[in-house]
């Protein structure tokens, strides 16, 4: 059964599945941002001999499901990182009740996200970064080259659409908050250790919760990025990598949005930020 860690882009899942990659694979060390047993969904391996053109939508679409069964043949727990809200087309969804046993699900304030949308997918200007987020049909990932294996097509919708669909998946599920990440990471992060011990048979100690939140801290992910490259850093028009480990902890949205983009995102997404407390 696969528990997902699930985010709109930029809210922070990459961090939480580092820590979970510590905490499971790596204990006493530093995350090695290239070398992370916990994979992401969709990768191309993935889809093998169910399809022969995953980067079109409609087959990535018919063939979801099927991948995770195959995937859940091994009948062990598997923790993926995901973009993708849990969308549904025709007789088609991303997942179901039948390959999921939880989801992780990651929130970010949109006003703080809006900000690493812009620079991530290096979008012009605040207004397109908003066009981007308010999108309800926005798909992530096409680039139609089948020698990466990751960068398959992602359903994120809105992110409105993106946060409400988790919900209503039949599954357990825990919501973290980015931000309490930032200002108290061992009581969020004890949170997901918690709540992975009441759905599976994984014990943990609570020096190896610590030691995990020490081993993947920003600043070490950074400077690795820095001295040896992310291989899913977004790359410009000229192929060259932009900078996955940007702002982190110091993007601060009151410093760097006009009151206008801030009103507009309030305006579109005020009923969820109040649910989730941004508002």
């Amino acid at each position: 059964m696969i528990i997902w860690i699930a985010s709109y882009p930029k809210s922070g899942n990459t961090w939480v599945r580092f820590f979970l990659n510590s905490l499971l694979f790596s204990k006493g060390s530093t995350v090695n941002i290239n070398d992370i047993k916990i994979k992401l969904f969709p990768i191309r391996k993935d889809f093998e001999n169910l399809t022969e053109n995953v980067d079109n939508l409609e087959e990535f679409v018919k063939n979801c499901l099927f991948a995770q069964e195959r995937i859940n043949l091994e009948n062990k727990i598997k923790i993926f990182k995901t973009h993708n809200a849990y969308w549904h087309s025709k007789n088609f969804s991303f997942t179901n009740e039948k390959n999921t046993l939880a989801t992780i699900y990651i929130v970010r304030d949109p006003r703080n996200v809006i900000t690493s949308i812009k620079n991530h997918y290096i979008i012009e200007n605040y207004e397109k970064s908003l066009e981007f987020m308010t999108n309800e049909q926005k798909i992530i990932g096409i680039k139609k080259n089948p020698n990466l294996e990751i960068d398959l097509p992602t359903v994120i919708s809105s992110w409105k659409n993106h946060y409400n669909s988790w919900k209503k998946l039949n599954a357990k599920y825990l919501l973290i908050k980015y931000e309490n990440l930032i200002n108290e990471p061992l009581k969020e992060f004890t949170k997901i250790v918690k709540f992975l011990e009441q759905i599976s048979n994984f014990k943990f100690k609570l020096k190896d919760v610590i030691e995990s939140i020490d081993n993947c801290d920003f600043v070490n992910m950074k400077n690795q990025e820095n001295n040896h490259g992310f291989v899913e850093a977004p790359t410009n028009n000229l192929g060259e990598p932009i900078k996955f480990f940007n702002l982190g902890p110091n993007n601060n949205w009151e410093k760097m949005l006009n009151p206008k983009i801030v009103k507009n995102l309030e305006n579109e997404f005020g009923s969820e930020m109040k649910e989730i407390g941004y508002l």
